[in-house]
């Protein structure tokens, strides 16, 4: 079937693409790249023309509270219109794991948004939400870094590999619509400044981690339990430690 990947030439998106191909789909990438503009409606009707599904893993140009909340209501306003003019049965959306439990956060609050009316649409639905990928880890911990050292609290930290995100989005998007969300996360629980002290010194990086239950995550303070599922979810099977990217070339 023609499954059209909104944000299809991203990091997740260009997984999904590929794989979704290997399965003999038609896979259709969409992006400003592609000549896809979810926030102006540009694109939309003729890529969506034929598809059954279609999958929004797209993330703002900027985090800046306003602009991602801004970015997320307004792209998915247009894309449920144009999806609802061309037919199609599925829409799917890649979120992320603890957004109802960070409303203070400008990234999640946009995000809770999105879902809000993405539930609130007639399209059949199904959302992802996944725990942060492997390959985010370096800009999480630049994200943490003040002056020569790395604040992190000592709260679980549940990191995935992005192309075991990007298989659950396909097997959910080929499959009858959830209505409804599924976690996803990686096989082992960490405490997050632990993780980020082996990985800094993994990489050889001078800066030290600092263990502090007020460090802030992206401008939110964490709970134990913030960024982790709370009931089930599916576990990937690639450990950090096996990840290929763990340790970047040269390093």
């Amino acid at each position: 079937m023609k499954i059209v990947v909104i944000g299809g030439t991203g990091l997740i998106g260009s997984k999904l693409v590929t794989k979704l191909g290997e399965h003999g789909h038609e896979a259709v990438a969409a992006s400003p790249n592609t000549g896809v503009n979810t926030l102006t409606g540009e694109g939309l009707a003729d890529v969506l023309a034929g598809a059954a599904v279609v999958i929004d893993v797209s993330n703002s140009p900027s985090f800046e509270p306003a602009a991602v909340l801004e970015f997320f209501e307004t792209s998915t306003r247009n894309l449920l219109a144009a999806e609802a003019a061309a037919g199609v049965g599925h829409h799917v959306a890649l979120s992320v794991v603890g957004t109802e439990r960070l409303p203070g956060n400008g990234y999640f609050r946009a995000k809770i948004a999105q879902e809000k009316l993405i539930e609130g649409s007639s399209i059949p639905y199904s959302l992802v939400h996944a725990t942060q990928f492997f390959e985010f880890t370096r800009s999480i911990a630049d994200a943490g870094t003040d002056g020569g050292t790395v604040r992190m609290a000592p709260v679980l930290f549940q990191p995935i590999a992005g192309g075991e995100v990007a298989q659950v989005v396909g097997r959910v998007a080929t499959g009858s619509p959830l209505n409804g969300r599924v976690d996803v996360a990686g096989p082992e629980q960490f405490r997050m400044d632990v993780f980020f002290r082996d990985a800094l010194a993994a990489w050889h990086d001078p800066r030290e981690v600092v263990t502090d239950p007020h460090a802030r995550y992206f401008g939110s303070e964490l709970e134990n339990g913030s960024l982790v599922p709370a009931g089930e979810a599916i576990l990937g099977e690639i450990r950090y430690a096996d990840w290929p990217g763990r340790i970047p070339a040269g390093e």
